[in-house]
């Protein structure tokens, strides 16, 4: 695959895809296909706008993310996260290109001591996650030349994440209470976005790893309440008003979803396969902290 690509990216105001703009508009044409222009729960207009621009390359960076609101409206998370990502698939074969699509960690219960390697069991806790599950099935069963990229725990300086709440909380409450005892890889959608265009160079170049389903977060790990005293820290560096935090565990804040208490992802196959690693999750937030200003 050579010359100026022609990609075709759903989702236009979600973080990642607005790194993924960042990133990739030097590599060809991009066409940002968001809500307005393209409602992933109407079939027929998915299969209608694939076939109208004919793109290289189909990227769904598109998601009901909504964790706690999907658990009262199944459908159309499922509409979403399960049946556009197989049509999206079934239109990327039919043209004969590659599509990359965004999973998560919540297909995994979190029981695991371990970090999660792409061969383990999947056993979601909640809607979400079973839909994200069924969005990831979809695309196998299609078959073809497909990326599925699980990543968790995103954040970047725009759109609503974890990052920007926490760094107006912080300034404005004198104490705060984060949950302790869930423990991740909190991952900046730049860094989503410069893997992304890693993996695309690769297969331009002619050498393509596997495709298939691959885990893509920060290197290291943490908990919540250790990514809010990361993210006050920083805060604390820059002169700024920082609350006391006190780490609590996750049944002493319940919420409508449950959410896996081990969300560590073993990303070593995408090295392997594709020789694209990731950094570590605290020179990714400093990177991300200093795009801030």
């Amino acid at each position: 695959m050579s010359g100026a690509l022609k990609i075709l990216i759903t989702g236009q105001h979600g973080q990642v895809t607005q790194a993924l703009q960042q990133q990739l508009q030097s590599l060809g044409e991009l066409i940002v296909l968001g809500r307005d222009q393209l409602d992933l729960a109407n079939v027929d207009q998915i299969r209608q706008k694939v076939r109208a621009h004919r793109p290289n390359l189909i990227i769904n960076a598109a998601a009901h993310t909504a964790v706690d609101q999907a658990e009262s409206e199944p459908d159309a998370a499922f509409a979403i996260n399960a049946i556009a990502p197989g049509v999206l698939a079934e239109e990327a074969k039919a043209l004969g290109i590659p599509l990359i699509h965004y999973s998560t960690d919540y297909v995994f219960d979190g029981s695991k001591p371990a970090p999660y390697t792409e061969a383990d069991a999947t056993n979601p806790l909640g809607v979400y996650g079973q839909s994200k599950l069924a969005g990831e099935q979809a695309i196998a069963a299609v078959g073809g030349e497909y990326l599925v990229l699980r990543t968790s725990w995103v954040y970047s300086a725009t759109g609503k994440n974890f990052l920007l709440t926490m760094q107006r909380l912080l300034q404005e409450k004198p104490h705060m209470r984060i949950v302790a005892d869930q423990i991740g890889a909190p991952t900046w959608a730049g860094t989503i976005a410069n893997s992304t265009r890693a993996l695309v160079e690769r297969w331009q170049a002619g050498q393509p790893g596997d495709w298939g389903v691959y885990h893509l977060t920060a290197q290291g790990e943490t908990s919540w309440f250790g990514f809010a005293q990361a993210i006050g820290e920083h805060l604390q560096a820059a002169g700024k008003a920082c609350a006391e935090l006190e780490g609590i565990p996750a049944s002493a804040y319940p919420t409508p979803a449950r959410r896996p208490l081990n969300s560590r992802l073993d990303c070593s196959r995408l090295q392997q396969q594709w020789q694209v690693s990731q950094p570590q999750w605290r020179d990714a937030l400093r990177e991300c902290l200093a795009g801030q200003h």
